[in-house]
Protein backbone atom coordinates (compact mmCIF):
# COMPACT_ATOMS: atom_id res chain seq x y z
CA UNK A 1 0.00 0.00 0.00
CA UNK A 2 0.89 3.13 -0.49
CA UNK A 3 2.62 5.23 2.14
CA UNK A 4 1.73 9.36 2.29
CA UNK A 5 4.52 11.33 3.75
CA UNK A 6 3.60 14.38 5.32
CA UNK A 7 5.42 17.22 6.31
CA UNK A 8 7.13 16.50 9.24
CA UNK A 9 8.43 13.77 7.59
CA UNK A 10 6.12 10.92 9.26
CA UNK A 11 4.86 8.30 7.00
CA UNK A 12 1.13 6.68 7.07
CA UNK A 13 -0.34 4.44 5.27
CA UNK A 14 -2.95 5.88 2.77
CA UNK A 15 -6.74 5.47 3.52
CA UNK A 16 -9.45 5.28 1.29
CA UNK A 17 -11.83 5.85 4.04
CA UNK A 18 -10.04 8.84 5.52
CA UNK A 19 -9.84 10.13 1.86
CA UNK A 20 -13.87 9.55 1.17
CA UNK A 21 -14.67 11.06 4.58
CA UNK A 22 -12.80 14.25 3.79
CA UNK A 23 -15.07 14.81 0.53
CA UNK A 24 -18.12 13.99 2.74
CA UNK A 25 -17.45 16.57 5.21
CA UNK A 26 -16.62 19.36 2.89
CA UNK A 27 -19.11 18.04 0.29
CA UNK A 28 -21.89 18.28 3.70
CA UNK A 29 -20.42 21.98 4.71
CA UNK A 30 -20.09 23.14 1.19
CA UNK A 31 -24.60 22.08 0.74
CA UNK A 32 -24.02 19.58 -1.57
CA UNK A 33 -27.14 17.48 -1.97
CA UNK A 34 -26.82 13.64 -1.30
CA UNK A 35 -26.77 12.67 -5.06
CA UNK A 36 -24.67 14.51 -6.09
CA UNK A 37 -22.46 14.45 -3.32
CA UNK A 38 -21.91 10.42 -3.54
CA UNK A 39 -21.29 11.52 -7.33
CA UNK A 40 -18.01 13.47 -6.00
CA UNK A 41 -16.66 10.91 -3.76
CA UNK A 42 -17.17 8.02 -5.89
CA UNK A 43 -15.32 9.65 -8.84
CA UNK A 44 -12.91 11.82 -6.88
CA UNK A 45 -11.81 8.70 -4.64
CA UNK A 46 -11.68 6.16 -7.70
CA UNK A 47 -8.85 8.98 -9.59
CA UNK A 48 -7.02 9.03 -6.82
CA UNK A 49 -6.99 5.67 -5.25
CA UNK A 50 -5.94 4.73 -9.03
CA UNK A 51 -3.30 7.75 -8.97
CA UNK A 52 -1.62 5.91 -5.24
CA UNK A 53 -1.65 2.33 -6.39
CA UNK A 54 0.87 3.38 -8.93
CA UNK A 55 3.22 4.67 -6.50
CA UNK A 56 5.24 3.63 -3.17
CA UNK A 57 5.02 6.86 -2.04
CA UNK A 58 3.80 10.23 -2.09
CA UNK A 59 4.17 13.52 -0.45
CA UNK A 60 1.03 14.44 1.63
CA UNK A 61 0.98 17.98 -0.23
CA UNK A 62 0.98 16.27 -3.74
CA UNK A 63 -2.04 13.96 -2.68
CA UNK A 64 -3.85 17.06 -1.60
CA UNK A 65 -2.78 19.01 -4.43
CA UNK A 66 -4.53 16.24 -6.97
CA UNK A 67 -7.67 15.85 -4.65
CA UNK A 68 -8.57 19.46 -4.96
CA UNK A 69 -7.44 19.71 -8.66
CA UNK A 70 -10.04 17.01 -9.30
CA UNK A 71 -12.71 18.81 -6.86
CA UNK A 72 -11.98 22.21 -8.95
CA UNK A 73 -12.88 20.53 -11.75
CA UNK A 74 -15.96 18.65 -10.46
CA UNK A 75 -17.65 20.90 -8.23
CA UNK A 76 -16.07 24.10 -7.22
CA UNK A 77 -17.51 24.48 -3.88
CA UNK A 78 -16.28 21.16 -2.37
CA UNK A 79 -12.81 22.10 -2.68
CA UNK A 80 -13.65 25.60 -1.33
CA UNK A 81 -14.97 24.34 1.50
CA UNK A 82 -11.41 22.24 1.81
CA UNK A 83 -9.13 25.00 1.52
CA UNK A 84 -11.09 27.07 4.06
CA UNK A 85 -11.20 24.14 6.43
CA UNK A 86 -7.35 23.76 5.85
CA UNK A 87 -7.01 27.20 6.45
CA UNK A 88 -8.93 27.28 9.45
CA UNK A 89 -6.61 24.52 10.58
CA UNK A 90 -3.66 26.11 10.17
CA UNK A 91 -4.46 29.00 11.95
CA UNK A 92 -5.24 26.51 15.03
CA UNK A 93 -2.01 24.84 15.02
Amino acid sequence: MTQIVKKNKTTEEFSEDKLRNSIEYASDEAGVEEKRKKEVVDKVSRVIVEMTRKQKEIKSTDLRKRILSELDRMEPSVSEHWRTYDETKKQGD
